[in-house]
């Protein structure tokens, strides 16, 4: 097992995580979280010997091999299957011993290599690392091709193949799932799942975590605790002590108040000193519990669009696709206000590309694209964050897209989206990923859509930003339609699928774990696409998603309020510490009391209007 005692980990002399100890037994499934910069990918590099403990101690059974995903990938020659090989370092020693004993004419050393060969599994290696590229979306012909003909994002997919081509003991994924489709996500949490080691895996993908880990390592305040359960059980029993620790803290202070006023009316009083200097005593002593922090960075809307034209968009008899190649064929589709619309389909079947056509980034092949009048999209693509200037800052760039606005109010806007002080007027380039995002929906949403056409929009966002995401998307007003790996986001937003295969786009009748068994299909794609993606007798069904069924409406509605109920429940929480605080009650803050006094009524009222509606909901749904 991997025992920590006492161990405080640290870079660049700043402390990320002080005095951890505890036990990771063989063949644990963790899920490692906490918020970016907490220490996360730090512990990962203790653990793979890149780092050395400022104190304490850290141990790991000497034997093991561990292995992780490489950051970078050279431009390489060599084959994405040979690349994805040479991640099983004994399979390639093996080999290589092979070739100079067959070199020598050595018959001992080359049978006994044969069968370390065969013990090792060398014989179905090569069935193996395709099954593994064949899994994170690569194609069979694209096997051979080398490894610097692949983009950037295929290239971190090689790297990820060849990590779990290793046969090993400990394995450390960092964000395992950011370049990925969700075919590919959910491909590769059931191989996580059969997986015989010791995982610890950086997620930002609540289900992902749900379907694979069993313990949860929450990194938090130079702490690191360990929790048993999935991701969901981690999220309530971190809520539950936060709940007991604000009661103590709120209990602590009224003590610590009613200390301070006996001090302070007798201090002078000879026949009271020494109870006063008791009390100070008692004062000092005193371990103060911190209060509760749960606020998240985040806090933003959607704007209200100004209008809204019925239809929005419609494409008929369209094609889509790139140059004179023809991805998508026989395209019907009508967006009317107010739709929400997922789309699924194996990796490479052209969601991208139909996003593109909508988008009006790519033009139709064949056929019409038809826009209503006032039609106002908002498109996000994983290359709008290479349009940033990476010399400017999110101010500058807040400034460029409305001139006539207040800079105070682009302040508090960016704010939304943790761009505080310094961070909104120093230059996007070293931003991180994350950072970039969050900027680019922050452009987006600035510019009021009424159709947001969101190609992958949860890539870099660590879960706060994808909670916020969330609830701001639950209640929006426009159109959307979304592509995602991120099942969670799908499941709140969307109210009906359609599914991009075989060339064509369909309604899909069915929710999320229908399409996970329709992916399951792989031998029979025709038949699987005729039935999970029927068409209705209607002639105008082509063009409009087949709505979904009242259960799977209200469990989307009831997702939605348990959010919004979270949300105001935190909310909640943070202004009640505040005032507990017995500074806010004196002369000089009572405007500021009285705005907390206000806003308690609002949220009180706001959280009993999502209760009912929520039990509303509940009723409904029994029924």
């Amino acid at each position: 097992m991997i025992l920590l005692r006492n161990l405080t980990l640290a870079r660049a002399g700043r402390p990320l995580i002080e005095n951890a100890s505890f036990g990771l037994h063989a063949g644990w499934k963790v899920g490692v979280t906490g918020a970016n910069g907490c220490g996360k990918s730090s512990l990962f590099a203790l653990l793979g010997g890149e780092l050395q403990p400022e104190a304490g101690e850290l141990e790991l059974p000497p034997n093991w091999v561990v292995a992780h995903v490489a950051q970078e990938t050279p431009a390489l020659a060599t084959g994405a299957l040979d690349f994805t090989l040479d991640g099983d370092a004994e399979l390639r020693r093996i080999e290589a011993a092979l070739r100079e004993a067959e070199a020598r004419h050595d018959g001992e050393a080359i049978a006994h290599l044969h069968m370390d060969y065969g013990h090792i599994g060398g014989y179905g290696a090569r069935a193996r690392a395709a099954a593994l590229l064949s899994g994170l979306g690569f194609r069979d012909e694209e096997f051979d091709q080398p490894v610097a003909r692949f983009s950037g994002g295929w290239r971190a997919r090689l790297n990820l193949a060849r990590a779990l081509m290793c046969r090993s003991d400990l394995l450390l994924l960092d964000e395992p799932t950011n370049h990925l489709d969700l075919d590919a996500v959910i491909w590769l949490e059931k191989w996580l799942c059969d997986y015989r080691g010791t995982l610890l895996v950086i997620s930002h993908d609540r289900d992902f975590l749900d379907a694979v880990v069993g313990h949860v390592l929450h990194i938090e305040e130079r702490r690191a605790r360990l929790y048993t359960g999935n991701y969901s059980a981690f999220e309530r029993a971190r809520a539950e002590a936060l709940a007991l620790q604000q009661a103590q803290h709120a209990r602590q202070q009224r003590e610590i108040a009613h200390l301070k006023s006996y001090i302070d009316r007798f201090r002078a009083k000879a026949s009271k000193a020494r109870q006063a200097q008791s009390r100070i005593k008692a004062l000092e002593r005193m371990e103060r519990i911190s209060a509760a922090h749960v606020d998240t960075p985040f806090a933003f809307r959607f704007l209200e669009p100004a209008g809204s034209p019925d239809p929005l968009l419609a494409l008929e008899d369209a094609a889509a696709g790139y140059g004179e190649k023809v991805v998508l064929a026989d395209l019907a589709l009508t967006l009317r206000p107010g739709e929400r619309l997922g789309l699924l389909g194996r990796n490479g079947a052209g969601k991208s590309t139909l996003i593109r056509l909508l988008a009006g980034e790519s033009p139709a092949l064949a056929g019409i694209r038809r826009e209503g009048k006032g039609l106002k999209i908002g498109y996000f693509a994983q290359h709008q964050l290479e349009q940033l200037r990476c010399d400017e800052s999110p101010l500058w760039h807040m400034a460029k897209l409305d001139p006539q606005a207040r800079e105070q109010d682009l302040r508090n806007y960016l704010g939304g989206f943790a761009f505080h002080g310094e961070s909104a007027t120093r230059p996007v380039g070293p931003f991180s990923g994350g950072e970039k995002s969050r900027l680019a929906l922050a452009l987006l949403i600035w510019q009021k859509p009424n159709l947001l056409l969101l190609d992958e929009p949860t890539n870099h966002l660590d879960l706060e930003m994808r909670h916020a995401l969330t609830l701001a998307l639950s209640e929006y007003e426009g159109a959307v339609v979304l592509v995602s790996h991120d099942r969670h986001l799908l499941r709140t937003v969307c109210d009906a699928f359609m599914l991009v295969a075989e060339g064509r786009l369909r309604p899909f009748d069915g929710d999320l774990d229908d399409y996970r068994k329709w992916l399951e299909q792989p031998h029979q794609p025709q038949k699987a696409a005729e039935k999970a993606a029927s068409r209705s007798a209607a002639p105008d069904a082509a063009r409009k998603p087949a709505p979904r069924k009242p259960s799977q409406r209200l469990t989307r509605e009831i997702e939605r309020l348990e959010a919004r109920m979270a949300q105001l429940a935190t909310e909640k929480q943070g202004l009640e510490a505040r005032l507990a605080d017995t500074a806010l009650y004196l002369p000089a803050a009572r405007a500021e009391l009285q705005a907390c006094q206000r806003q308690q009524a609002r949220l009180a009222s706001d959280l009993a209007e999502a209760e009912a509606a929520w039990l509303a909901a509940q009723e409904e749904l029994e029924g």
